[in-house]
């Protein structure tokens, strides 16, 4: 055959082409390093616990869409002394949160695994490296994971365990409870709440009880724009804290922050975080707009 007229220079076995690296990946340490400073307002009243305010943005958003989302949170102004707020955003915008949303809220996940340390558990994330990479926060026992999509759903006991898992690995726990249409209907709501908390109370520690908030979420309220009334959510939270009480220990149910996720939004936040025993909300759709800052500021001043 005739010998090549082409120009490309062949290569033989013994060399290589060197490529130089163009792409700075941050270090773990420095992921952090310059996020914006965040602001307090003193403008607020104590009570028997701080409030909790968690936004879970489920699986919404491409990366520049909540890129965007994050500056509308760092320009939204202060947040009251007396709340706590934490952001579950999707795994892979984790590092995204974490480098530049503002550092007074606190970045969590939406689950993590029941697996205890690497290994062969392909999807999974664990509670060991949503630790690591920085956060603080993990959802366990969402409705929406109970149920399933497309998949099994999440039993009882698996719940409890990644929250112990959870615990154990440092991260700190809103525990999603909640009945469904028929079941509120049937007034069997607390019935339905005792079995999803029941595998807990036998996990858990009196010490892991600490780094736990229960998120009450009715399930028939969830992403519908119904809302249990202010007095409503009351009485289930009272519920919630009763059980706590007698199942566990009554300054257990004392100090637990008890959050409310049914449609919880600017215009009903006020109402329904007036109420004793509702320490807070698991915000889904609000979260990813600029009304998730009317929520944070709907606690009493």
């Amino acid at each position: 055959r005739g010998r090549s007229t082409s120009s490309s220079p062949s290569l033989n076995k013994a060399e290589t082409i060197k490529i130089p690296l163009t792409v700075k990946m941050a270090s773990k340490g420095s992921l952090q390093a310059n996020r914006p400073k965040g602001s307090s307002s003193e403008n607020s009243v104590g009570g028997p616990r701080r409030y909790l305010i968690g936004g879970n943005w489920k699986c919404n958003g491409l990366y520049d869409q909540n890129v965007e989302r994050i500056k509308v949170f760092n320009d939204a102004g202060p947040i009251p002394s007396n709340v706590d707020v934490v952001l579950c955003v999707p795994y892979i915008h984790i590092p995204m949160a974490l480098s530049m949303l503002r550092d007074d809220i606190e970045v969590g996940a939406q689950d993590c695994g029941n697996n205890t340390k690497d290994g062969a558990f392909t999807g999974q994330v664990g509670a060991h490296q949503l630790k690591d990479i920085g956060c603080t926060w993990v959802i366990i026992g969402h409705s929406e994971r109970r149920e399933g999509f497309g998949m099994a759903g999440e039993p009882e006991a698996l719940c409890a365990e990644k929250c112990k898992v959870a615990l154990d690995k440092g991260l700190k726990v809103m525990f999603a409870i909640g009945e469904k249409k028929e079941e509120r209907e049937a007034g069997t709501t607390m019935q339905v709440c005792a079995k999803q908390l029941e595998p807990l109370a036998k996990v858990l520690d009196a010490k892991d009880w600490d780094q736990v908030a229960i998120a009450y979420e009715p399930v028939w309220a969830i992403g519908t724009g119904l809302t249990a009334t202010p007095e409503m959510a009351q009485e289930t939270h009272a519920d919630i804290r009763n059980w706590i009480k007698e199942h566990v220990s009554p300054d257990v149910a004392s100090a637990i922050r008890i959050q409310y996720g049914g449609s919880m939004k600017g215009a009903n936040a006020k109402d329904l975080l007036q109420q004793p025993d509702i320490d807070g909300g698991l915000i889904g759709g609000a979260s990813l707009q600029a009304d998730f800052f009317n929520v944070i500021n709907g606690v009493p001043k």
